[in-house]
């Protein structure tokens, strides 16, 4: 308990202001966008110079004296940014029909190109804020997967397989560069500590139908699950722990199901040491769309009553409201429409429903 209270213990996380990361829409960064920007206007004022120093001879200096190549770039600069003191001025044909057709469409492009980049920096904030604002407003019935170590990210790519939307999921973890790298992969990101309210209802926890709790500690686990289930009792919560002892506390702390990593692999490794075979076809079963997959569908109305092995897919299981039954139980030996069904299917085979 002296743990949990340190942990709650306002002010002290180091990621007391957690930030929302959102998908980058845009390859290039916005800094190398105002760079190549501000390079290629900087070509355009080199050219505007070569060409106003070839023509030289075209052009009157009210100082006297001939037109230097820093008086040219002098004309070029106070030209293209619409100065024009009138110290510089083309007399000559050639000089003058050179500004008409040549500098005077350069100066309009050194002008768009640089208010292009202050309106690009000045609105990139508000353009942001937009964007939060609108995924606020819009995000329901997501998913929300606390920790995207190895099993978080496990779970969305599965969670991705099955057919949901990047958009529908959210990522939160303490580590700025996980949750970049998570953005990078298109989906939605909260920064912070996830045993704190305000970082899960920043990840529209209170409205999210599915809850993924992943991180690298058990007792964080704990902690995590308790918000999580004071926040949304409807959420189905799915939490992993390492030590099976753990087990019960997670499911008193509210999680729905929860699944031992280390223990669950211990057993399969003991499969594999008695049988490489079986534990190669399990291993098949926990990799989605790698050979077989475990999916849950609804029972179709041609299968509502008959039996499940009348099924075209092999059933393992029938989800009967909040009860799982093994299809060699007699309340299971007729399946209804409402019933749901868990099956072993080809990854090739898009699951139905």
């Amino acid at each position: 308990m002296s743990r949990i209270r340190r942990n709650l213990a306002p002010g002290t996380e180091p990621w007391a202001d957690a930030g929302i990361v959102l998908p980058a829409r845009r390859a290039e960064p916005a800094v190398r966008q105002v760079g190549s920007r501000l390079l290629l206007a900087l070509a355009v004022l080199v050219a505007t110079t070569f060409i106003v120093y070839l023509d030289r001879d075209g052009y009157n200096d009210n100082a006297g004296g001939g037109l230097s190549f820093l008086d040219a770039a002098y004309y070029a600069t106070v030209t293209l940014s619409t100065t024009g003191y009138g110290d510089i001025t083309p007399f000559s044909d050639g000089a003058r029909l050179t500004n008409i057709f040549v500098i005077t469409p350069l100066r309009v492009v050194f002008l768009i190109i640089l208010v292009g980049t202050t309106l690009e920096v000045l609105t990139e904030r508000t353009r942001l804020q937009w964007r939060l604002n609108r995924w606020r407003s819009t995000v329901r019935e997501h998913t929300v997967v606390i920790g995207y170590g190895t099993k978080g990210r496990s779970a969305v790519d599965t969670l991705i397989g099955q057919g949901v939307k990047k958009e529908e999921i959210v990522v939160v973890d303490p580590q700025r560069k996980v949750v970049d790298a998570a953005a990078q992969h298109g989906l939605v990101g909260v920064v912070g500590d996830a045993t704190r309210t305000d970082t899960l209802v920043r990840a529209g926890l209170p409205t999210a139908a599915r809850v993924v709790v992943a991180p690298e500690r058990d007792d964080t686990a704990v902690l995590i699950t308790l918000t999580a289930r004071q926040l949304n009792k409807a959420a189905t919560v799915v939490a992993a722990v390492r030590e099976d002892e753990n087990a019960p506390l997670l499911r008193q702390s509210g999680a729905d199901v929860v699944v031992t990593s280390s223990s669950s692999a211990g057993r399969l490794l003991g499969l594999s040491m008695l049988s490489p075979h079986a534990g190669a076809v399990m291993e098949d079963l926990l990799t989605y769309g790698n050979g077989l997959d475990v999916v849950e569908r609804p029972v179709t109305r041609a299968e509502a009553g008959h039996s499940p092995r009348e099924c075209a897919d092999l059933v393992v299981a029938v989800v009967r409201g909040r009860r799982v039954l093994n299809y060699t139980e007699p309340e299971a030996a007729v399946l209804q429409l409402t019933d749901r069904v868990i099956v072993i299917k080809s990854s090739a085979v898009a699951p139905t429903g």
